[in-house]
């Protein structure tokens, strides 16, 4: 089936949801809402590259046009997101699809093209690195749902609830300063800067605002301690964020507050819920999702050299010497790394 594909431009096509939602293989990181918070956060430029035909959305293959240094261009499908398939059917040619993409990145300019997880490229091309990903199937009987987690996930949900931690659903701006403050703490503990709040202040006026997510805070006596961040399209939920302060992790706060997510999922009709991707070296968040009961998947990355006409390796993301640096130094000093690096490492 012969095609031209069109480049839309999601931020200015206000129809570009509702095609979305005329696709079942669409995802959140597919939608207008995702590419505001990235473009107004780090002013990438969107070039999505799609099919339309008689008002159904056949093709959509969302990439961003990110300029690191004023000479060296790539693209990203998509920045800061755990997987962005491409959606193409089985009568619609892959190679067509990818060989007009490439063809107007060269024009462009690009050096090359990252793509966050795929199916279609099959067993002859290596990815680049690979991820964990997790799905659970939501249930309307919430006692099954929970009766299929693991064991000590229901343990700490019990334990959490006799301690006294409570939870609460939050869509408010307020809500996001407060975990924020908990998400500059986890970053540390792990060795990393977090996010420029400027993100999550978009997040919160592109997504939280306009009742595509919400945020879950568990407080103890007054104290919040975890909270998560959870975003929706469709049937569909995401769990994208979560952190905790480290020093109330004996109260399992964080069980409690997924399972208030899961269990607001279920009430709202929602048929699967998300965990997002995990690298394969950190093994406790794979079982803490797997724990869930949830299905794992392996969600391949690949890199694109334009210039080379090749697929090629990179490393996979793995510890270091900056780690160990990261944890030394103050929070203040973490965030204003994350608002200057964040940018040029999408």
């Amino acid at each position: 089936m012969p095609i031209t594909l069109d480049i839309i431009n999601p931020l200015e096509d206000t129809s570009w949801d509702g095609l979305l939602l005329s696709n079942e293989q669409s995802s959140f990181f597919h939608t207008s809402f995702w590419a505001r918070v990235l473009a107004d956060t780090y002013h990438f430029s969107p070039r999505y590259f799609a099919l339309v035909k008689d008002s159904h959305l056949l093709v959509s293959w969302p990439i961003m046009e990110i300029r690191n240094i004023p000479i060296k261009k790539k693209a990203v499908s998509l920045p800061f997101s755990d997987y962005c398939d491409p959606i193409i059917p089985e009568e619609i040619s892959f190679h067509e699809v990818f060989r007009q993409i490439t063809e107007y990145g060269k024009k462009a300019g690009w050096q090359s093209i990252e793509i966050r997880g795929c199916t279609h490229f099959g067993e002859k091309i290596q990815p680049s690195c690979f991820n964990y990903g997790h799905t659970l199937r939501l249930l309307s009987d919430e006692q099954k749902l929970f009766a299929g987690f693991k064991d000590s996930h229901k343990r700490n949900i019990r334990k959490a609830i006799k301690e006294g931690v409570k939870v609460g659903i939050h869509c408010s701006y307020e809500s996001v300063k407060e975990f924020y403050k908990l998400n500059s703490l986890t970053r540390k503990r792990h060795g990393l800067p977090p996010q420029p709040f400027l993100f999550f202040k978009n997040i919160f006026h592109h997504i939280l605002s306009r009742n595509q997510g919400f945020i879950v805070l568990a407080t103890h006596e007054e104290k919040t301690i975890a909270g998560a961040v959870y975003f929706y399209f469709g049937k569909k939920g995401l769990y994208k964020y979560g952190a905790s302060d480290f020093s109330y992790q004996n109260l399992r706060a964080n069980n409690l507050a997924m399972w208030e997510a899961i269990r607001w999922f279920c009430n709202n009709g929602f048929a699967t819920l998300c965990f997002g991707k995990t690298e394969p070296e950190n093994d406790g968040l794979r079982q803490f999702k797997k724990g869930w009961n949830s299905e794992e998947r392996i969600i391949n990355d690949y890199l694109y050299d334009l210039k080379r006409e090749q697929f090629i390796k990179r490393r996979q993301r793995v510890s270091g010497l900056h780690n160990h640096v990261f944890r030394r130094l103050p929070v203040w000093m973490l965030k204003i790394i994350g608002s200057a690096i964040y940018k040029y490492t999408a």
